[in-house]
């Protein structure tokens, strides 16, 4: 007589296999992804203090610092952005010892940005469900390295964290609309509300995500209600939103102005749309994005990977990914307003793209080709795609960080600026001032209020205004000329503020 196993006793220890494997290969998946984080973290830390602060860097550190003092946050709808990046950055600057404004530096404020675009690598973990193991962790490894995201993840603005919350939508937000969960819609309201609490075009992502979802279904999923989520998850998402916005917007109710200021936030955001200054062609991100050979084969593979997603027409959450792009690329790009910092918006999908493609590309090299030459092929292509991508980086993020000729760099603050405070300090060395008054005189001063921090005694003027007496003026060029009976005394020194800006530095002329 044979023994061996019943067909029970294999379902079953099928069965208790399964539960073993699940949480071991959950263990594993996460092992993976939080040591590509940890990478990117390592590239993002290194000088991190080293670049000069661009103006909007120093106008978000300001914000921070008057949180410091002990001031809450006030929203201006005009020349400000939302208060997720004041309301992350404060705890931070406290746990690292900062009390006030003169305390900070670089590097304490840019380490918000760089966690936030660290957990946007982990966030691929979170992702392998939607679009699987492979593509989501070359995505995370892409995202982790490539130039683009590496600097401005290592810039104090909002659009890192901005980044990963909008990733926080659509995972959660594609979950909960798959499980109908309360808890998952719950957290893709949160990630929403921080969105808008970031930037008020968040409103341009919301609508891009609801037509993205409505052609999404309309192609895909008829068979499905698209209304087929439970009133009560919805309504819990939408008071969810509500809620943490309107905690955010007023600063926990310390300040209810903020919510009118808000409304006045849209007739503001449709003039700057109009450029102000700011005005690019249609193709500027298109351009932007291919500008160095690595960028140019990341999105080589990134459009090959949208092709295949537009060719099998499935529901695929590829597919929502890529209408999403699709639309939020033609409505940026419509828009006259840009910035280089706003192409980090279309990274996310397109480093999902190209990862979808090397997958494809994989499978092809090893349909006809025995693996071992597969193998070593693909292998040696991926290096040298990583060590292009790794120069351009290098080259990008940390040896031309602020050089003109980097497009990345847009509008950026001069090293020669960092010369000035050195300047006044040992100046007033010279002359025995301890305490040196300085009156600076400009339309528009930034970043000097981050430069001067450690002055105690610093006024701050309009060309135009009266001004008093004092050790050291600082003027713009136009400004210098409405002064000249005031500076006659005194010697001027030109510093570099940005690209065709000039400061001067006056000092007392020798007697």
């Amino acid at each position: 007589m044979k023994f061996g196993a019943s067909p029970l006793h294999e379902r079953v220890h099928s069965d208790v296999a399964g539960v073993i494997a699940a949480p071991f290969a959950c263990w594993i998946r996460w092992a993976v992804f939080l040591l590509v984080a940890l990478i990117g973290l390592g590239i993002r830390l290194p000088q991190l203090g080293a670049r000069p602060m661009h103006t909007d860097e120093a106008v978000n550190a300001y914000i921070v610092g008057q949180l410091l003092s002990g001031e809450s946050f006030t929203y201006d709808a005009r020349d400000r952005h939302g208060p997720a990046l004041a309301a992350l950055a404060l705890p931070l600057a406290r746990i690292e010892g900062a009390k006030a404004f003169s305390d900070l530096t670089e590097s304490d404020v840019r380490l918000t940005s760089v966690l936030a675009g660290t957990i946007t690598i982990l966030l691929f973990g979170a992702a392998v469900e939607m679009f699987g193991f492979a593509p989501s962790l070359i995505a995370a490894i892409l995202f982790a390295i490539a130039s683009l995201p590496v600097y401005y993840d290592r810039y104090f603005i909002h659009e890192s964290l901005f980044g990963a919350a909008t990733f926080g939508l659509i995972l959660s937000g594609w979950h909960a609309w798959r499980k109908d969960s309360i808890g998952l819609a719950s957290l893709a309201a949160a990630c929403a509300a921080i969105m808008l609490a970031c930037k008020e075009t968040a409103i341009l992502h919301f609508l891009a995500l609801a037509v993205a979802a409505f052609v999404f279904w309309s192609w895909n999923l008829r068979r499905r209600s698209i209304v087929s989520i439970r009133l009560r998850v919805l309504l819990t998402a939408v008071a969810a939103f509500v809620l943490l916005s309107v905690a955010l917007y007023t600063w926990f109710g310390k300040d209810w102005k903020a919510l009118s200021a808000l409304l006045h936030a849209i007739p503001n955001f449709v003039v700057r749309a109009g450029g102000e200054g700011h005005q690019k062609p249609f193709g500027y991100y298109a351009h932007l994005l291919t500008d160095t050979w690595s960028c140019r084969i990341l999105c080589a593979l990134a459009c090959a990977g949208f092709f295949l997603i537009a060719r099998k027409r499935n529901p695929s959450p590829y597919g929502l990914l890529a209408y999403y792009f699709l639309f939020l690329a033609v409505i940026y790009s419509l828009i006259p307003y840009k910035t280089p910092w706003l192409a980090l918006n279309f990274w996310l999908p397109i480093s999902l793209f190209a990862a979808l493609t090397m997958e494809s590309l994989w499978r092809m090299v090893k349909k006809y080709l025995p693996l071992r030459l597969a193998i070593p092929a693909f292998c040696t292509l991926a290096a040298l795609s990583l060590a292009l991508i790794a120069h351009d980086t290098r080259q990008r993020v940390f040896v031309h960080a602020a050089d003109e000729t980097n497009p990345y760099a847009y509008a950026h603050t001069s090293d020669d600026l960092l010369g000035l405070p050195e300047e006044i300090t040992e100046l007033a060395q010279r002359k025995n001032i301890a305490s040196p008054r300085i009156v600076v005189i400009a339309s528009d001063p930034w970043p000097l209020p981050w430069y001067l921090r450690h002055f105690a005694q610093v006024g701050f003027w309009q060309p135009g205004q009266p001004v008093g007496e004092a050790d050291f003026y600082v003027t713009s060029t136009e400004a210098a000329e409405q002064y000249k009976d005031l500076l006659h005394n005194f010697r001027p020194e030109f510093f570099g503020a940005r690209p065709g800006v000039l400061i001067l530095l006056w000092s007392p002329a020798p007697k």
